[in-house]
């Protein structure tokens, strides 16, 4: 093994100095295609330049971006410039872009920037100015070619979310010389024709394809529309003046039919789905306001004069019923107190006395004697016994206390 052995970082510094030497690749413009563009969300654009031999990695930071006056694409030829640098992890070497110049086609898109700005310079695009697309369409115009998977896309959609749909084709040129003439005159025919909405655009293409919609005669024809007119041309990443231009742009052909046709089916089924709610909410507010009802009538019956009689009729009825259960009480206990008064009575009754063994004592005069003191020598006097009377003389009257 002859020579030095170097390690790898000692080589790449030195590939590296080599090239920071060299005063060509300080500040060179490189002519290629663009491949494998990639926005990233840092801000810079990496992509890869390439001819028929060979190919170089690219990268433009976001900082240069500000250099930048149209987006880049695939395909679009460019004149890059900047200088040769080397990526030391990768161990490859890179074109640091500072500015991109359109090269061939991408005079194109420097003519469609330029008409941009202008337009929007003279307020095109402002949202003023844009018409609200209808919810119900009963008539809708479509500009575009008679044949093609755009129209039959939008036909078929239409025809699939409303049935009965009006659709009124201006079987229009779309590419080529005198294709935005013919849009232009499409979309005034369908305006005329009191079409609701109108749908102008075309399938997807190379950027030459979609020249006829980044016209000025196709932009000033979409914005004098009175109708409200939806944009729809090429696929979602495709970008044309006239989706800045027109009330609403759609990213494809079958998304403008979806955008502009309500789904009559869906909309049926959200009517059954409001009508069943409809009906739960008014059977419950029946529900609550009979329930409401039948408690007034009750408040009602309460209170009205035959409840008011009944109640008043069942008060008397409960005190006519307490009054006979007083009365009868009442009569009981005078019955036993008189019983008791009777018997009593009873007991201290002559006859009771009588048949006890007593005899009642009467003087001359027949009063009843009590006492001694009432009573006088050989005085006549009548026994009255229990089963009889004697008359009898009294001898002698001796006053005694007798224990």
């Amino acid at each position: 093994m002859a020579g030095s052995v170097y390690s790898v970082t000692q080589v790449t510094d030195y590939i590296q100095a080599m090239f920071a030497q060299d005063y060509l690749l300080g500040r060179v413009s490189i002519r290629g295609e663009i491949s494998n563009c990639k926005y990233h969300s840092s801000g810079h654009i990496y992509f890869t330049l390439k001819d028929e031999g060979a190919s170089i990695s690219c990268i433009l930071f976001a900082s240069a971006r500000k250099n930048l006056r149209f987006r880049l694409s695939e395909g679009m030829r460019v004149i890059a410039s900047g200088r040769i640098g080397v990526y030391r992890q990768g161990g490859s070497y890179n074109l640091y872009v500072s500015d991109v110049a359109a090269d061939g086609i991408g005079a194109l898109y420097e003519r469609y920037e330029a008409l941009k700005r202008e337009l929007e310079e003279m307020g095109m695009f402002d949202a003023a100015y844009k018409q609200p697309i209808p919810k119900y369409v009963h008539t809708l115009g479509v500009v575009t070619a008679p044949t093609g998977a755009a129209v039959r896309d939008i036909i078929q959609i239409a025809k699939r979310r409303s049935p009965g749909i009006r659709i009124l084709l201006y079987p229009a040129k779309v590419q080529g010389e005198g294709a935005s003439l013919s849009i232009a005159r499409g979309i005034r025919m369908l305006e005329e024709a009191g079409v609701d909405v109108i749908i102008a655009g075309r399938g997807g293409g190379s950027i030459e394809d979609l020249w006829a919609f980044n016209e000025e005669l196709t932009a000033k024809a979409f914005f004098a529309c009175k109708v409200p007119i939806i944009s729809a041309v090429g696929h979602e990443t495709d970008t044309v003046i006239t989706d800045f231009v027109a009330d609403l742009r759609a990213p494809t052909p079958s998304a403008a039919s979806e955008l502009a046709v309500a789904d009559m089916y869906a909309l049926f089924t959200s009517l059954q789905q409001m009508r069943q709610q409809m009906s739960a909410l008014m059977a419950s507010h029946v529900r609550s306001g009979r329930e409401k009802l039948e408690g007034k009538q009750k408040i009602l019956a309460m209170l009205s004069p035959g409840m008011q009689l009944r109640s008043v009729r069942q008060q008397l009825i409960e005190r006519e019923e307490r009054m006979q259960l007083f009365m009868q009480q009442h009569l009981e206990r005078e019955r036993r107190a008189l019983e008791m008064k009777r018997e009593r009575l009873k007991s201290l009754s002559p006859q009771n006395m009588l048949a006890s063994g007593s005899a009642l004592l009467l003087g001359s005069d027949g009063s009843w004697k009590r006492s001694a003191a009432q009573l006088a020598d050989g005085e006549e006097i009548r026994l009255i016994l229990s089963d009889g009377r004697a008359d009898a003389r009294i001898l002698s009257v001796q006053k005694e206390e007798i224990i």
